[in-house]
């Protein structure tokens, strides 16, 4: 039987394995990654929501949780289980504030690209909320002996001008941190968000977003969710350039809710994602 090795997948670790040993002064810019299969089935339009996810988001979405809230959420990039990603997220109310503890991994054996997070948020009126949060972000990459990071900070605030429309901002890493290389600071993107959602009935739900950071052009992201019956959520979202299409569905049954989330992409494929929840009130 003649076996040959899968050319995509193939394609896809060269840039893991061999792009570093031949350039081994070189460190990749970090990646601040996104997290929850809700927000990955809308494109990450998600820069307004209330939920556990706003770690990853905006961090004066936890403000908005009345109880105690954990999410985790697993994702193989383009079905490669080397660019895998695993996240967490904490969030404990406290008097007229929240506390949010987070994390994730990307990569896996020796390549993995790690972020640890504490944050703050508080409803500040009856329609403001904000949060701020401060990260730890390394990097490890087989040439090196130890892994590299740096901290740096982040942060947001929520509008809500009426009932069904909600506004968010967020800022990740306005103080430039980056990584220390043999070569130089390889210095992590300035990164802007900003959008809403506008719930048109109990069914229907909009999201929109434009994300811009300092190295690339503007992004503009867009979800649309849909309630056909109670605790079941249908999403289907589209963001670029370059166009990426993304789709997800969600149920949720007393305390505990998990979503399924794929993105696709026109060269590289199809990454799903999984996410579960619980809310305590």
């Amino acid at each position: 039987m003649n076996i040959s090795p899968n050319k995509g997948f193939i394609s896809k670790l060269i840039f893991v394995f061999f792009v570093p040993g031949i350039f081994p002064n070189i460190i990749f810019a970090l990646e601040n990654h996104p997290a929850g299969a809700r927000s990955l089935g809308l494109s990450h339009a998600s820069v307004s929501f209330t939920d556990v996810w706003g770690t990853f988001h905006n961090q004066a979405g936890i403000a908005g949780l009345d109880g105690f809230s954990a999410g985790f959420f697993y994702e193989s990039r383009f079905g490669v289980d080397l660019l895998s990603l695993s996240a967490g997220s904490v969030v404990l109310p406290v008097g007229e504030g929240a506390f949010g503890l987070s994390f994730f991994q990307f990569g896996s054996g020796l390549f993995k690209e790690n972020k640890y997070a504490l944050a703050y948020a508080r409803q500040l009126s009856e329609k403001w909320s904000a949060g701020i949060q401060l990260d730890y972000l390394s990097q490890v990459f087989p040439e090196n002996a130890r892994a590299k990071g740096f901290a740096t900070v982040e942060g947001g605030v929520l509008f809500q001008p009426s009932d069904k429309l909600h506004l968010g901002a967020h800022v990740f890493n306005p103080v430039k941190g980056g990584i220390e290389a043999p070569a130089g600071k390889v210095e992590m993107p300035v990164i802007f968000r900003g959008g809403g959602h506008y719930r048109f009935s109990e069914m229907v739900l909009l999201a929109f977003e434009a994300e811009k950071d300092n190295q690339n052009p503007a992004l503009l992201k867009t979800g649309i969710e849909f309630l056909p019956v109670e605790n079941l959520a249908l999403r289907f979202g589209v963001s670029g350039k370059p166009f990426k299409y993304t789709a997800g569905v969600g149920y949720k049954t007393g305390n505990l809710s998990a979503d399924l989330g794929f993105s696709y992409h026109g060269n590289l494929g199809i990454t799903p994602s999984i996410s579960v929840q619980i809310h305590l009130q």
